[in-house]
Formats: structure tokens, sequence, C-alpha cells
């Protein structure tokens, strides 16, 4: 069976999301601070009339910050509890990989809490990730209660 994934760019490294999760790829917007979120998120956008909390991935898996620019792009995706944006460098592609070509992530290191896997392809490798287990229960209950008071 053939999974797809819409690619992105942290730094030089390639990241990916089931492309089943994934609603839209927008140019970065500014950003609305939110006060009383978790750290991991850098603030809120307006989708539509609908408010949706920015993740900071470069945060989530310990890379270098940097500032956000206009070409960055926000990747619109929703969990089992709601719609969420993940700041990238740049989305590159949609990539579509064999099962087979998918290496559990608890096969790789058992204490990876947010990567589904690592998928191999002819010119590398590149890190899927389980968008549903981003955000812990604390962090999630956290934004709900600042999205309630915003």
């Amino acid at each position: 069976m053939l999974n797809q994934y819409i690619v992105f760019m942290l730094n030089d490294q390639r990241h990916a999301l089931h492309l089943s999760a994934v609603d839209r790829v927008v140019r970065m917007v500014h950003i609305t601070p939110l006060s009383g979120a978790p750290d991991v998120v850098l603030g809120v956008v307006n989708l539509r009339g609908r408010i949706v909390p920015v993740i900071n991935v470069r945060q989530r898996f310990n890379l270098p910050q940097r500032e956000i620019t206009l070409n960055d792009r926000l990747i619109f995706a929703h969990t089992k509890q709601r719609t969420v944006a993940l700041a990238a460098d740049a989305v590159t592609d949609v990539v579509e990989s064999p099962e087979e070509n998918q290496i559990p992530a608890e096969s790789i290191l058992p204490t990876l809490k947010y990567m589904a896997g690592v998928s191999k392809f002819k010119d590398g490798l590149i890190l899927i990730h389980d968008l549903d287990k981003f955000l812990s229960l604390e962090e999630e209950n956290s934004l709900d209660l600042a999205l309630a008071s915003a």
C-alpha cells in the first residue's frame, strides 16, 4: 500500500506529515501571541474566522530557533482534537512511499515521542511525524484554557 506525505523543511532536514491530515498550505501571515498558551505554541492565526494555534515545530524537535519570515509556510492540519498550523521553512513536495519503506519510530528509538517513523527514499530519509502526538495532554488542556480566555 502506498502512503502519501507532504514534505516540509526545517533547516536542511526533510520532515513529513500524512497528506490525509493536511488541510492546506499558505504563506506565512502575522501570528498573534496567545497569553497562557504552552511554550510550544507560537500564537494564533485567523483561518476564515476560526482561531487556529500555530505550533513551533522547531522547539518541539529541539532545533535551533530562527526568525520567522514571510517566505515561510503555515501547514494547516488536523489532529483528533483540533486544527493546528505548523510553521515550516518551506513545503517542497507531496511524495508516495510504500509501507515497507517506512521504519516505525519504536524500532529506531522507543522514546521518539512525536514521530511515526522514517521513510527511505532514493535521495535520503524523511522523518514522518504523528501530528496527534505533537501536544501532550497537559499542553492540550493549557491551550484550551488560553483559547477560551482569549
